[in-house]
């Protein structure tokens, strides 16, 4: 083992550690701006979705209603539901676009003539559905009026002598299966993506300084002239580079799970919890893919002639993480075999699996971590046959 530590990757790898502890804007986007960005947006947004449910549950509905002189009754039951019915605008259309109505009802001029006759009265609702925030008001109004429906269509078959339930031959339960936990998911569906994120930013410049960089201040070419074997060399620097995205990994982990911590949900039936287990499953499956953004950056980098080349490089790299999580935001699917072995993609279902605490067979894990791992080795290879070209010193 101490022999092993003894190797030239072991030289490369200090050295390559100790230069970026040095450096503090890469040490500061490898172990703060970059894994506390994701928790911190988070936590704030999801206080704001919080507070917003909390309000508008607790906020009285207020309704404009076109007519109400023609439907008393249904004004009144409005009413003793504590809805406050306001005077309607003069112009509805304007008021709707302007968003200073979400929803106004208006009563057509025949609702009497027709609920009289026993026809179907007509209420007109306008509501602007491409609006987000009038769908949970449209949802109040919707099942308030629904509720007024049925009750008026079984008072007027009891009238009629016959039974309500005639109406309704069937009788639909709902079951909700889903747990406090599982619910909460949904707003941790944004927690694979920041993990891969870290993974990806937390060793970039350290892959850009230990390449572009050092061709660009001409360091590369002394150290590839020493008597360390090249694929020593890129293993120490990959190791390095490695090291500073798992860094970056764990630090996001623990920063989420502070975040979550502080986040009062209950009171609104879900629950959002990352226990130290699933913490640590979720790093195991994470741990890969730092492996993996490593080797890729630290071959696109050695492409470049520059840092800042580079880095334009890279940058364009970062969009990747992001691919799995709007994929599942768009068309949610049940994983397969084939997706388990996708890197990153199968990161995000696991990660999502375990964010709504159910387990990860052991199988499954193993295609995720494998699948990933071979991926990774493919690039490091990659990356060893360019240390071999010593062109890759001399920037030609």
């Amino acid at each position: 083992m101490s022999a092993l530590f003894r190797g030239g990757w072991w030289t490369v790898f200090i050295k390559e550690v100790r230069e970026n502890l040095r450096d503090r804007r890469a040490l500061g986007m490898a172990l703060l701006y970059g894994p506390l960005f994701g928790p911190v947006l988070f936590a704030v947004m999801i206080s704001f979705i919080v507070d917003k449910r909390a309000e508008d549950a607790e906020k009285p509905l207020a309704i404009a209603v076109i007519g109400a002189e023609r439907a008393p009754n249904l004004v009144d039951f409005l009413r003793q539901q504590g809805v406050v019915i306001k005077t309607a605008p003069a112009d509805p259309e304007t008021a709707i676009r302007d968003q200073k109505e979400a929803v106004i009802i208006r009563i057509a001029d025949d609702y009497a003539a027709d609920w009289l006759a026993g026809e179907p009265a007509r209420i007109e609702l306008l509501l602007d559905e491409s609006r987000q925030e009038t769908r949970a008001v449209l949802a109040r109004v919707r099942g308030l009026l629904d509720g007024y429906g049925g009750q008026i269509a079984s008072l007027r078959l009891r009238l009629r002598g016959l039974d309500p339930q005639i109406g309704a031959p069937l009788s639909i339960a709902h079951r909700d299966l889903s747990t406090a936990q599982s619910r909460g998911a949904t707003l941790l569906a944004m927690l694979p993506y920041f993990l891969l994120l870290c993974a990806f930013l937390g060793g970039m410049y350290l892959a850009i300084d230990s390449t572009a960089g050092e061709r660009e201040r001409q360091s590369l070419e002394a150290l590839m002239t020493t008597a360390v074997a090249p694929g020593q060399i890129m293993a120490g620097k990959l190791a390095a580079t490695t090291l500073f995205a798992i860094a970056s990994v764990i630090t996001c982990i623990v920063a989420f799970q502070l975040g979550i911590g502080l986040v009062p949900t209950e009171d609104l039936g879900f629950a959002l919890s990352l226990s130290p287990s699933a913490a640590a499953q979720v790093l195991l499956l994470v741990m890969p893919v730092a492996f993996f953004a490593s080797a890729v950056q630290t071959v696109i980098a050695s492409f470049a002639r520059s840092f800042r080349e580079a880095q334009t490089y890279l940058q364009f790299l970062m969009v990747i993480p992001s691919i799995p999580s709007v994929m599942l935001a768009i068309a949610p699917f049940k994983p397969t075999a084939w997706m388990l072995a996708t890197p990153l993609l199968s990161q995000s279902l696991l990660i999502n699996q375990i964010a709504r605490g159910e387990a990860i067979g052991s199988g499954d894990l193993l295609l995720c971590i494998g699948g990933t791992v071979l991926a990774a080795l493919a690039a490091a290879g990659f990356a060893v046959r360019l240390y071999r070209d010593e062109r890759l010193a001399l920037a030609v």
